[in-house]
Formats: C-alpha cells, sequence, structure tokens
C-alpha cells in the first residue's frame, strides 16, 4: 500500500533547496497521468488540472512547476479538491518530487476549462535525503488535541499528520465504537498564516486532505467503513463534515 507509506516520507517543503535537477517530459507526463486517475471525494463535480512551470505563478519558493487545481463551484468542492490534491501529492513523494501545497499562490490562467482556480501545488526533483526520515518529529497537534472520545488510537495517530493549506490542522474527531466523525474545527484566535477572510476557505481544503490521510489510514488498519458528507457551515468551531461507520 504504497500510498499509505509515503504518509511516513513526504514532507511539505516551504523552501526548495538543492533542487536535484529539472523535471523531464517523461516525468511530467508521468505526473499528468496520475492526475488523471485520482479519485475524487465527489463524483460529481467537474475538475481541470494543469502542470506549468513556475514562472506562470506567483509561487516563488524555489520550485520548478506547479500543479494548478480547478473546479466548478458545488457543495463540497473545496474539501473534494483536497481530496484529489492529497493523493498527487503522496504520488510525487513516492517518486522523490518534494511538494508544497501554496495556498496564497496565483496562476496566470484564473480560468481554465470553463472552471475557476482554487489552489496549487509547488514541486520539484529533490535529492533522496532531503525527505522525512522521522515524521514524529513534525509539529503536529497532539492526539489528544484532535480526539474526542476514545479507541483509534493508531489510525488517527498517523492521521494528524496530515499536510495542511495553511497550517492551522483544523481537524477533529469524535470517536465512538463503531463510528467516526469528522470535523472542521478552528479554536478561537486560530488561523495559521492566513488572512481571517481566507481561513474557511482553505480549512475546506485541508479537511479533504485529511479525510483522505484517514481512509488510507483506516484501510491500512483493515476497516472496512461506509462514509457518509454533510459538509455543515455555521457559525460554531466545530463543523460535521463526514461520518464514518465501521462496518467491520
Amino acid at each position: 500500500m504504497w500510498q499509505y507509506d509515503m504518509i511516513y516520507k513526504r514532507k511539505s517543503f516551504h523552501l526548495f533547496r538543492r533542487v536535484e535537477r529539472s523535471l523531464t517530459d517523461g516525468e511530467l507526463e508521468e505526473i499528468n497521468t496520475a492526475l488523471r486517475v485520482c479519485k475524487p471525494l465527489i463524483s460529481g463535480i467537474k475538475v481541470a488540472t494543469k502542470s506549468v512551470p513556475a514562472y506562470e505563478t506567483t509561487c516563488r519558493r524555489g520550485e520548478t512547476h506547479c500543479i494548478l487545481f480547478y473546479s466548478e463551484k458545488k457543495e463540497g468542492y473545496l474539501e473534494n479538491i483536497g481530496y484529489i490534491g492529497e493523493q498527487i501529492d503522496l504520488y510525487l513523494a513516492s517518486r522523490d518530487i518534494g511538494a508544497l501545497w501554496y495556498g496564497i499562490g496565483k496562476p496566470k490562467e484564473e480560468n481554465h476549462s470553463g472552471l475557476e482556480y482554487v489552489i496549487m501545488i509547488a514541486f520539484a526533483k529533490m535529492p533522496p535525503k532531503t525527505f522525512r526520515k522521522d515524521m514524529f518529529k513534525a509539529k503536529r497537534n497532539m492526539l489528544a488535541e484532535i480526539r474526542e472520545g476514545e479507541g483509534f488510537d493508531e489510525i488517527l495517530n498517523i492521521a494528524r499528520f496530515s499536510p495542511s493549506a495553511c497550517n492551522s490542522q483544523p481537524w477533529y474527531v469524535s470517536c465512538e465504537k463503531k463510528t467516526l466523525s469528522v470535523y472542521r474545527y478552528i479554536r478561537e484566535g486560530k488561523r495559521g498564516i492566513m488572512p481571517e477572510g481566507s481561513v474557511s476557505y482553505y480549512n475546506q481544503i485541508d479537511i479533504g486532505i485529511f479525510l483522505h490521510i484517514l481512509e488510507l489510514c483506516m484501510e491500512h488498519g483493515g476497516l472496512v467503513y461506509a462514509r457518509s458528507l454533510m459538509f455543515e457551515h455555521s457559525d460554531l468551531e466545530k463543523n460535521l463534515t463526514a461520518q464514518y461507520e465501521i462496518t467491520t
């Protein structure tokens, strides 16, 4: 289960230092092929992706290329992009290509195939030694900070290392014996690096990222589940996004 293994290897390259070399045309085509087979969270939302040289965006972190994500605006479209994008994030790590969810970047092309720009992932070919060696040294909320109730320790202790587009880690999981309820949760005053008006937008992408990582962890643990999506949006700190009924 290579995607699960990449959770431990990937990291967010906030600066791309010591870029190994330029990506070949063949490698870029392989990335585009991988993008085409990513599974959506919601199948009824139109999505488009485009790989471009870094100079076609405002991202200036030392990357060589960026993946641009476009979508039609429907309920859950931001979570859907996070879910799809995290699959390519893990794929890139498997090819020793460093990546960064870059929330504040802008592309030259704000619309593509009739769809609106959502977010980008910056990337570059990096030396293998620059990837994470010990994930548990990363700064992440502790298990007790993201969980209500008891159980599922092994699953949630890995899922809490999900990347976050604005570094606010807005996931909170309520655990019952056979049910996991996932909330988009931001404590008052906590908004990471984003302007206050952008927090909700990027937090919804983050929850999509988390759902993919969480499902990989459940499947690795041998759990079979049925997923329901809710997408609550309220003024409350906790908004229910998904519930997982464990069937075996």
